[in-house]
């Protein structure tokens, strides 16, 4: 499959540039989306004002759109994923909201079964240009059905695109990029980070490409690889660590399909140890798949094993202190890097 042409990634310091939340950042990039192309569109639950969705993402949109460009549905996830494959074979650009992330299972056949592969029974002459939008994570005593990070379950899927930003204007940037791509694309928000994220965003039509890495921090002596919430879990144990002078670099993958497998490798090659950390449990998380990527690349530069810190083996607990303990919390993450030294 092949990937629109993207506009190039900006990182100027402009007047014009503001501080924002991830929810600001996110609702700007619809926002401009739907100003610049009428074919794009969204559709989901609640999504129209005054309410404009569960987190506010859609605040001002449907005043601004009408109706006919930012659509409440029923409360049917296959119902909203199944119009929106429709509509983006039939040319438009449609970005659907499935509220919560363990929803997604509910529109499965549709997502899995058809947008993901229509291109390619097609032999490339169907494309398919839909973002579907969802939020989840642990943290906020949400339960275990309306916690779990299933990135695994989407990147196994061939034909779908996998987007997780940790900084709003990575939110912006990557969004704009998922909703221009031709391909489905999944762009997984956390919740957590919707109000505790600040930070400066380019105006307008900014665009972070997609299968390109960020690092987030500077390093020599281990990498440690991450997406989402835990990127500022890992710096905050890079800098603790810092004062015993382990120096660690942090990646934030920000796209874990189409992944920058150079990127990775280079980044851990330079330090030759490498720390994978995400939400999701441990066992069967896409951390396996990095970590087996970094193994047979660089297995005779690697200075120890390929570490991996996850959530915990059983469904997201409701009780506090159990969520907390499920997190791959910084103490855990310490420890595994301590372990390479």
């Amino acid at each position: 499959m092949t990937t629109q042409a993207q506009a190039p990634e900006s990182t100027d310091d402009t007047p014009q540039e503001r501080i924002l939340s991830m929810v600001q950042a996110i609702n700007e990039a619809l926002d401009v989306g739907m100003t610049i192309d009428e074919t794009v569109f969204e559709l989901g639950e609640d999504i129209q004002d005054p309410a404009g969705g569960g987190f506010k993402i859609h605040k001002g949109l449907s005043t601004k759109f009408g109706l006919e460009r930012v659509r409440p549905t029923p409360i049917s996830e296959q119902a909203i994923m199944g119009a929106a494959v429709g509509a983006a074979i039939a040319g438009m650009r449609p970005v659907a909201e499935i509220m919560l992330m363990n929803f997604l299972a509910v529109a499965s056949d549709q997502l899995i079964n058809h947008a993901a592969k229509l291109r390619y029974m097609s032999g490339g002459q169907t494309k398919v240009p839909l973002v579907v939008r969802t939020t989840t994570g642990a943290g906020g005593g949400f339960g275990a059905q309306h916690s779990d990070m299933l990135e695994a379950q989407l990147t196994h899927t061939p034909g779908l695109k996998v987007v997780v930003p940790s900084t709003p204007a990575d939110a912006k940037g990557l969004l704009l990029s998922s909703i221009f791509d031709d391909d489905p694309v999944v762009f997984v928000e956390m919740f957590m980070l919707y109000f505790t994220q600040k930070g400066h965003v380019p105006p307008g039509d900014y665009r972070v490409p997609l299968g390109k890495l960020r690092t987030a921090r500077e390093g020599s002596d281990v990498t440690l690889v991450s997406w989402g919430r835990q990127v500022h879990d890992c710096i905050g144990v890079a800098e603790k660590l810092a004062g015993d002078g382990i120096n660690a670099e942090v990646i934030d993958l920000r796209t874990l399909v189409p992944l920058d497998r150079e990127g990775l490798l280079n980044a851990v090659a330079g330090t030759k140890r490498a720390v994978i950390v995400h939400e999701a449990v441990r066992r069967g998380g896409y951390g396996a798949e990095l970590a087996a990527t970094i193994s047979e690349e660089l297995f005779g530069e690697l200075a120890g094993p390929v570490r991996r810190v996850g959530g915990a083996e059983t469904p997201v607990p409701y009780a506090r202190n159990l969520e907390a303990e499920y997190l791959p919390h910084a103490g855990r993450i310490e420890q595994a890097v301590r372990s390479l030294f």
